[in-house]
């Protein structure tokens, strides 16, 4: 923009071409904002292009919930999977028995903020701070470990949730496959959405809030055997240490 006023002191450019930039940089911006791969405003991990063994990461947003964790466990151990679960604050509280036995089966966890408030998006700095503190001191209480991953409400960054990961060192994890489980699509739909062209080190995100996203996980845990793929977990997929 400030080349476009010193460009414009030489060659004067009409008001319409800076309505048009404003209106392009707006949506690259919401863009960006919401397209976790595009790292536009936090750098997050989403799949490891490099990983030899034929694995790929299922995560599931959103638990424990005590309904569906459970058969999603139960469904993990049978097929001899391992997942990573990125739990809500508030859920960790309410069932902190559930979220011991993710941990006990094998699997990591991570932080989801604490409330997954639907204005998440347009928090202060300080009060996702306070959020992702929160979480990761219910998870240390209950579990003993220090969480230091994180999955982005809704998949949504913006500069103020990149200070509050600084502040708090909280690395980010994305995904390379979103499965949308919790819209209208059928499980058909969504599972041919998930294992089309899914390739080793990619990361899937489901949900661990319903009994469709069940079924689906059991689809996809015989469609990972069938193809000879593993589920492991993010840290392990990408090489990194999950908590202190």
């Amino acid at each position: 923009m400030i080349a476009l006023l010193i460009l414009n002191y030489y060659f004067p450019i009409t008001p319409i071409i800076y309505v048009l930039l404003l209106f392009l940089w707006f949506c690259i911006t919401l863009l960006g904002s919401t397209l976790i791969t595009w790292n536009y405003h936090i750098s997050s991990l989403y799949r490891n292009k490099t990983i030899k063994e034929n694995c790929i990461s299922i995560t599931f947003d959103d638990g424990p919930n005590i309904e569906f964790t459970p058969s999603v466990l139960s469904l993990l151990k049978k097929h001899n999977a391992k997942a990573t679960f990125f739990c809500i604050g508030k859920h960790i509280e309410a069932h902190p028995e559930l979220f011991r036995q993710i941990i006990a089966e094998g699997h990591t966890v991570g932080n989801h903020t604490y409330s997954h408030s639907n204005n998440f998006g347009f928090f202060s700095s300080e009060r996702v701070v306070t959020e992702l503190n929160r979480t990761n001191r219910l998870a240390r209480d209950i579990s003993g470990l220090e969480l230091k991953l994180y999955r982005p409400a809704f998949g949504v960054t913006n500069p103020n949730i990149k200070k509050a990961l600084q502040l708090v060192k909280l690395q980010p994890i994305g995904w390379s496959k979103r499965s949308l489980d919790t819209t209208k699509l059928s499980e058909k739909t969504i599972l041919k959405r998930i294992t089309k062209s899914l390739k080793r080190g990619d990361i899937i995100l489901l949900h661990d809030s319903s009994a469709k996203s069940v079924a689906i996980l059991e689809h996809l845990l015989l469609f990972l055997q069938a193809k000879q793929m593993r589920s492991v977990t993010v840290d392990q997929l990408l090489e990194i240490e999950p908590h202190v």
